[in-house]
């Protein structure tokens, strides 16, 4: 888009690089920490794990930028959290490896959140969210591909895997419809995260997590139990009550 001039190509600073780059250092961290859970556990168990996601925002949105929620908002998370967990108890398993990936994988996209959030907000140095995780996904991409091409990038011709048994094409297409898939999700969340707060923004993300229960259930047709149905009532009840929570006002004193 940048080539062809269908979107304001950014003029950048050596400052302004230097910033960005911890920013794609831990949003590559975190999708590789997400796959790297994702490979050893469940689908639900990763979920239910990541659904802390905004604990760990509102620590970080305290420590960086100095936003202290009250005892309200605090407690609406309980139920969030909670209910996203019960929704995937059924089909949660247990693995170390899988649960430390998954809590490495929200500390890491809750650092990028926060840490974007304050780079939005700086006057001198702002830029719009497009252009930001742009820039964040090009530095991601030159940080993972020499170690991916050294690790397992020549092993995975297509020659390998015709030879495991595998259908190469319909591996690229899948693959290229995931991708396009998973970028434009990323695209829009950080198009959210510069409207809200980092909070705001993970208690989204954590409702998201029901939607992919319900959908692995539609699609894998897993049978839903009481259990599911209500940690999904409750998770949905939870964001309704940060809703309400989040627009009272301090009285003036």
């Amino acid at each position: 888009m940048w080539c062809f001039n269908l979107y304001k190509r950014p003029k950048l600073s050596a400052a302004q690089l230097a910033a960005i780059l911890p920013l794609a250092v831990v949003h590559t961290l975190g999708n590789l920490f997400t796959n790297m859970s994702l490979g050893k556990v469940a689908v639900s168990f990763t979920h239910t794990i990541k659904a802390m996601e905004p604990f760990f925002s509102v620590i970080l949105s305290v420590m960086f930028l100095g936003e202290m929620p009250n005892a309200l908002v605090i407690g609406s998370l309980v139920p969030i959290v909670g209910g996203v967990a019960l929704a995937s108890a059924t089909e949660a398993s247990f693995n170390w490896t899988g649960f430390w990936s998954a809590m490495a994988s929200n500390l890491s996209n809750q650092s990028r959140n926060v840490l974007s959030k304050k780079l939005m907000v700086k006057e001198e140095e702002s830029m719009d969210n497009i252009t930001l995780f742009s820039i964040i996904t090009v530095m991601s991409f030159l940080l993972t591909a020499p170690v991916t091409l050294i690790m397992e990038g020549f092993i995975f011709s297509p020659s390998y895997l015709q030879s495991a048994g595998l259908n190469v094409k319909q591996i690229y297409i899948r693959s290229l419809l995931a991708a396009l898939c998973f970028h434009a999700y990323q695209q829009v969340a950080y198009m959210i995260l510069q409207r809200v707060s980092p909070v705001t923004h993970s208690v989204a993300n954590c409702v998201k997590r029901v939607v992919v229960i319900v959908s692995s259930v539609l699609f894998f047709r897993t049978p839903v139990s009481l259990v599911n149905a209500i940690g999904t009532a409750i998770a949905l009840a939870g964001v309704f009550f940060y809703s309400r929570v989040t627009r009272i006002k301090p009285k003036a004193t």
